[in-house]
């Protein structure tokens, strides 16, 4: 990891950026692919799962016999570990729902607005190095507390042409209705357009490598919303000498091996920690499965000294991370104060790992800085606000005058007369 002392403010944003690819890098391929599946249907998406995956397969769609068979072969231990989860996340979004709120803005003039659920919603789901059955947990939970209809998941094939059975599991214990066997750009391309197998959706959800970000933030050209632009992992620490230096390793090791394009760092006011944590990085490396991986996503991290906490929270601010973790003595500082952070985590004991699976918070995140102008997901994710109004003879009569000047004022007589009239209808009806 690189050790960096007491920046100053005009390098942080060098010093701070992503170990990303630029777009221009992806969309050209990204394009090309949804040109082809918005044309060719399940003939492109065949074609892409056999290139990139390696796999051929008659249909896409996950049976039930397939499901039965992914329960059956699951561990008791690890379904329970599951259940857990389930039911903590369900407690905290649960938890978000609002009531109606509803105003009478003046007498005869009601307003109200409700929260109706998306109906059609898409759920990405990554394989690969590492199968993310937690994240069908993450969205199909609060999918279904928010009344989907559909909930459509989409998530890579494994050599053999399966999906991990730990997320045919989460998915089938979680009420997803249809389940596909592809992945990349052309799972995000096919719930964009729809195909002969894979519906068309609404809103997609999901992380993904660089290819599925911009994959989905295509699919906004094509009407469809995404969650956020969700990318490569990342995790800042800010600590003190209140800190456990293994802790903060393991803790900086856990998102680096989510790939090699993760990136971690540490803020810290003590030199003495940052050494401590350096050897613990070394230390615990050494003994992780997916070390390599690791490795090359500590190479694009960083060890920062800053002087006092203020310097901390302002460059904290500026890099706004995914997942925050705060491990000082005054804690506080840095919960009243941080303006821009996807999930916060507060204490020693209060691993991000927690929220990844099982304390009930969402761990699909803002990345990239997004975490400046988004929020994580949440209940409102799934969710559309309508308002709705109903205007009483006395609301218009009240309302009517002003309507009328503010529209005559900006030119649509149209928009007047629709109040005029209605006035007029009135008085001659007294």
């Amino acid at each position: 990891m690189n050790k960096i002392f007491n920046p100053k403010p005009e390098t942080w944003s060098e010093i701070l950026k992503r170990p990303t690819k630029t777009i221009d890098d992806i969309e050209f391929t990204v394009k090309e692919i949804f040109k082809e599946v918005q044309k060719k249907g399940d003939v492109a998406v065949a074609k892409y799962t056999s290139l990139f995956d390696g796999v051929k397969f008659e249909n896409i769609e996950v049976s039930k016999s397939e499901i039965d068979k992914a329960i059956a072969s699951i561990p008791t231990e690890l379904k329970e570990a599951i259940q857990l989860a389930k039911s903590n996340i369900e407690k905290f979004h649960t938890a978000q729902k609002t009531a109606k709120v509803v105003v009478e803005t003046i007498e005869g003039v009601n307003c109200w607005q409700e929260k109706r659920p998306i109906q059609k919603i898409g759920l990405y789901i990554p394989g690969g190095t590492a199968p993310l059955f937690s994240t069908v947990l993450m969205l199909a939970v609060p999918a279904n507390i928010a009344g989907c209809n559909e909930i459509v998941l989409c998530s890579p094939p494994d050599k053999s042409g399966n999906i991990n059975p730990a997320i045919l599991y989460a998915a089938n214990l979680c009420g997803v209705t249809k389940i596909l066997k592809v992945g990349g750009i052309q799972a995000i391309a096919a719930m964009t357009f729809g195909t002969e197998s894979i519906p068309k959706v609404y809103k997609i959800f999901g992380p993904g490598n660089q290819f599925v970000t911009v994959a989905k933030q295509l699919a906004t050209q094509f009407g469809v919303a995404i969650d956020m632009p969700a990318g490569p992992s990342e995790l800042l620490i800010v600590a003190d000498d209140s800190a456990v230096p293994a802790f903060i390793a393991s803790d900086l090791l856990s998102q680096a091996e989510h790939g090699t394009d993760s990136q971690v760092i540490l803020v810290s006011t003590s030199k003495e920690l940052i050494d401590e944590v350096e050897k613990e990085i070394q230390s615990q490396l050494e003994v992780l499965p997916r070390k390599a991986i690791a490795e090359k996503a500590i190479a694009n991290s960083k060890l920062i000294f800053v002087d006092n906490d203020k310097i901390a929270l302002e460059l904290i601010n500026e890099y706004g991370p995914e997942h925050f973790i705060i491990c000082t003595k005054d804690e506080d500082f840095y919960v009243n104060n941080i303006g821009n952070a996807g999930s916060v985590f507060i204490g020693n004991y209060t691993p991000e790992s927690a929220g990844d699976y099982a304390s009930g918070t969402n761990h699909t995140l803002p990345t990239n800085g997004y975490a400046k102008n988004y929020s994580g997901v949440n209940l409102d994710s799934f969710t559309k606000s309508m308002t709705f109004q109903k205007i009483s003879e006395k609301g218009i009569e009240n309302i009517g005058k002003a309507i009328e000047i503010m529209a005559e004022a900006e030119g649509l007589q149209a928009h007047k007369n629709a109040v005029s009239l209605r006035l007029k209808a009135i008085e001659d009806g007294k």
